[in-house]
């Protein structure tokens, strides 16, 4: 018999079922680009295996989204892996046969005049369930069923278009958000092992570089004709595990632009064309 899932794991599984259809990344996809395999995605996207807190993080940057609301029901998911929950938690007997109580009580009365004690913490547990079941639609709707009226968080206006563009970070101008940016050309592995490819907004009129994969030291350089060239270097461990990008080209002169790879080791620069 397949197990039932707490609510709050069960919660946590389908806001990262979302959240990975928004990357467009198969399962495959996914462990090229994270720490973790192809076996444990698929066992953390069906809540049969607890879940580390960084490939939620993991998952949230590759989709370019805000981790607070999938970390929020991460922390719920937590406590039941845990057992903290079942240490917190009164323990609930099975409803048994009416038992005559101190007349008065305040409860629902049996034939016999007594009393019963509602399960005040089942129906307390039943409302903090439904509650977070009733967020999920609004908090990870699936693209696929996205309305006009979705809300302004997951749809912010771009912070700017063109020229504006100019050296500012794609994901504060909300310029590389799902559906807002493609990869012109096809990505690129690099002798190292690294991963680049040219990102570019339509909705921005903005160009960046952008990789994943790379060693501590590595750096991008992304150039196009008239246009100061911007750099990205992987500073940090944390930085090799997620994508970077350089800051944008506004607009550029698409069929000029020139992404180019700086490996640590000085063994010479791998450019591509778009």
């Amino acid at each position: 018999m397949t197990a039932v899932l707490p609510p709050e794991c069960a919660a946590l599984a389908e806001g990262l079922r979302a959240v990975r259809a928004r990357t467009g990344l198969s399962l495959t996809g996914l462990a090229e680009r994270t720490l973790y395999s192809k076996s444990s995605w698929e066992r953390y996207l069906n809540g049969k295996k607890p879940v580390p807190r960084q490939a939620v993080e993991a998952l949230c940057a590759i989709a370019g989204e805000p981790s607070a609301r999938l970390l929020a029901l991460w922390e719920l998911a937590d406590t039941e892996w845990s057992g903290r929950a079942c240490s917190t938690r009164p323990t609930v007997h099975p409803l048994l046969p009416a038992t005559p109580v101190l007349a008065g009580a305040r409860g629902s009365t049996d034939p016999a005049g007594g009393a019963r004690r509602k399960p005040r913490f089942a129906v307390g547990v039943a409302v903090i369930v439904a509650a977070i079941l009733a967020m999920l639609p609004v908090l990870y709707h699936d693209t696929a069923h996205s309305t006009k009226t979705a809300p302004p968080i997951l749809d912010p206006t771009p912070g700017c278009r063109g020229h504006t563009c100019e050296g500012k970070d794609p994901d504060r101008m909300s310029c590389g958000l799902p559906g807002r940016a493609d990869t012109l050309g096809s990505e690129h592995r690099t002798v190292s092992g690294a991963y680049v490819e040219i990102r570019y907004s339509t909705v921005c009129a903005a160009a960046w570089g952008r990789v994943w994969h790379a060693k501590v030291g590595d750096a991008i350089e992304i150039s196009a004709r008239g246009a100061r060239s911007r750099q990205a270097v992987i500073r940090n461990a944390a930085d090799t595990s997620i994508y970077r990008f350089t800051s944008m080209i506004g607009a550029p002169d698409r069929t000029t632009l020139r992404l180019c790879f700086l490996p640590v080791n000085d063994n010479g620069r791998e450019c591509i064309l778009p």
